[in-house]
């Protein structure tokens, strides 16, 4: 192969791989996008018993394409929602047999789907006038390049698969199966994707680039490599999210290794489980993760109580830690950079908005006195920011502005005045109205709970995009927040017709809670809106503030 051959080469596995990578996460955001809530509500209420919380794990992670995304959101309901780690477990063990299903769909060579989604998914995309349904054409889109980047992986790797270094590599590789694992758990670490990592080193294997058992040691390392993912990515969780996470890349991680070891020592083994390199190595991923996940569903509660004794609760933060005021007087001579100063503050009072919200929910079902005075506490720290942070941008005006951070300025003060009041409806109205419920000894009826505990999950996922937002500054984002805005107020209006309805039927739970469940919805409502003012002043400056207005 010449100098010029191996460029070619090169820069064609390389483009192909970009491309593979690009796709995937392509898919994985239209799902997000599109249907992250409907997908949030689904898999919080399909954890009855372990089997099912699996498949539910199972479900979410062919959405998703992703095994780490659904790792992420069993980790927010394992710290948030008071989902069992033992639960969340089961469903990070059903996700990974997910993922592996989504690689068996997407390896097979599919022509005439290429086109197809293509012309669909543009279509829908740029005609669409519903963001989710967007959405919809983005997954195709996505789905088509992945064909199309397999299919460059297949046509750039097959004038070198006769080379004689080519033959040299495949030899080594073949005989280190130790270094073949490490590159599989690296390059699924890098692309942040199993997926990704797993149906570019199938691909390889039916060119004839990777002998079978180097192959197999790269798909078992990429399952190493995925695990590690979200180990990495929930490294700031609460204790009991982490044993879960912790939990799944010791068995995964494990029986990686312990499968690495085995083919090593019986190669033969590999021919069970199909005729051709690639059939093998696909074939393995599935068998592989799905046995784990049989062996593993009988335990996961022993394994869980082990991890507690050896990963404790926190202990309780150094008041000498504690998270300093972002309002540094120094800055107040640098209009700039004192603005700076109190988009971070204001971003610290959001989050600590976020876990009032997360805390309140609960105690609809079971009160408790602990955090019922932990979010008065918040309401009333958050309260004293708001007017700190007023005061500051006063000061930073005196020294005077430039009219655009002048305008700055004004818009910030405009958040900060939206999240106290956001504040103000978490501790002054649920919280009181879950208290009524507790003292009156009442319980909302089946129907009317999940829809709260729905509702209230819509909701949290708007105020952490909000957050995203204010850190961001990403108007395409800002669309999207304005637009779950509207999204809101009719599943309220949706929410309020359900009970009412309830109501004429002589539902004795939801007559008795009638003002209660009514007053929460509204509530939750109008903390979303507070929220969704972040996206305003965004659209504002990029032009797009009238457009968003009308969807």
């Amino acid at each position: 192969m010449g100098q010029g051959d191996l460029i070619q080469f090169l820069l064609g596995i390389a483009g192909a791989a970009a491309l593979l990578i690009w796709a995937v996460r392509m898919v994985r955001t239209g799902v997000e996008r599109g249907f992250s809530t409907q997908l949030r509500s689904w898999l919080r209420h399909s954890t009855g018993n372990h089997i099912l919380a699996a498949g539910s794990g199972l479900g979410a992670a062919v959405l998703l394409q992703s095994s780490t995304a659904v790792a992420v959101l069993a980790t927010n309901f394992v710290s948030k929602s008071g989902l069992a780690v033992a639960t969340g477990l089961a469903i990070l063990l059903g996700a990974d047999v997910g993922s592996a299903l989504v690689s068996q769909l997407l390896v097979a060579r599919q022509p005439l789907l290429v086109p197809l989604f293509l012309l669909t998914g543009v279509a829908i995309f740029l005609r669409a006038s519903e963001s989710n349904t967007r959405q919809i054409g983005r997954v195709l889109v996505g789905l088509a390049l992945i064909f199309v980047s397999l299919d460059m992986i297949r046509a750039a790797t097959g004038p070198v698969v006769a080379n004689p270094g080519t033959e040299v590599v495949m030899a080594y590789l073949g005989r280190d199966l130790v270094t073949a694992f490490v590159i599989g758990a690296a390059f699924a670490w890098i692309v942040h994707s199993s997926v990704a990592a797993v149906l570019l080193f199938v691909t390889l294997a039916g060119q004839a680039v990777l002998p079978p058992t180097a192959a197999a040691a790269m798909v078992l390392g990429a399952n190493l490599g995925g695990s590690f993912i979200a180990y990495v990515l929930t490294l700031s969780a609460a204790s009991e999210a982490r044993r879960m996470v912790v939990g799944n890349l010791v068995l995964r991680g494990g029986g990686a290794v312990l499968g690495a070891i085995i083919i090593g020592s019986m190669p033969d083994l590999l021919t069970y489980l199909g005729a051709d390199p690639a059939r093998q190595a696909i074939n393995l991923h599935l068998a592989f993760n799905l046995i784990l996940a049989l062996l593993a569903l009988p335990f996961v509660g022993f394994l869980t109580a082990v991890l507690a004794r050896l990963m404790p609760e926190k202990a309780a933060t150094d008041p000498g830690l504690e998270a300093a005021s972002a309002l540094d007087p120094a800055a107040l001579d640098r209009p700039g950079r004192g603005l700076d100063c109190a988009a971070r503050e204001l971003l610290r009072m959001g989050q600590m908005i976020e876990r009032m919200l997360a805390a309140v929910e609960p105690l609809y079902s079971t009160w408790n006195s602990t955090t019922a005075v932990a979010i008065r506490s918040q309401d009333k720290a958050i309260k004293q920011m708001h007017l700190d942070v007023k005061l500051y941008l006063a000061r930073l005006g005196q020294g005077g502005m430039t009219e655009e951070l002048n305008r700055r300025s004004m818009d910030l003060v405009a958040i900060s005045s939206n999240l106290d009041a956001a504040s103000d409806m978490i501790a002054r109205k649920m919280l009181e109205l879950a208290k009524r419920l507790d003292a009156q000894a009442l319980q909302f009826s089946p129907e009317g709970r999940e829809e709260i505990e729905d509702f209230s999950d819509r909701v949290l996922g708007n105020v952490q995009l909000a957050l995203n937002v204010m850190m961001n500054q990403n108007p395409a984002e800002a669309r999207e927040l304005v637009a779950a805005k509207e999204k809101v107020r009719r599943v309220e209006q949706k929410l309020q017709n359900r009970h009412l309805a309830r109501l004429g039927n002589g539902l004795a739970a939801s007559i008795d809670t009638s003002n209660i469940h009514q007053e929460t919805l509204r509530a939750l409502k109008q903390i979303n809106t507070s929220f969704s003012m972040v996206g305003y002043t965004i659209l504002d400056k990029s032009g797009d503030l009238l457009r968003s207005r009308l969807t």
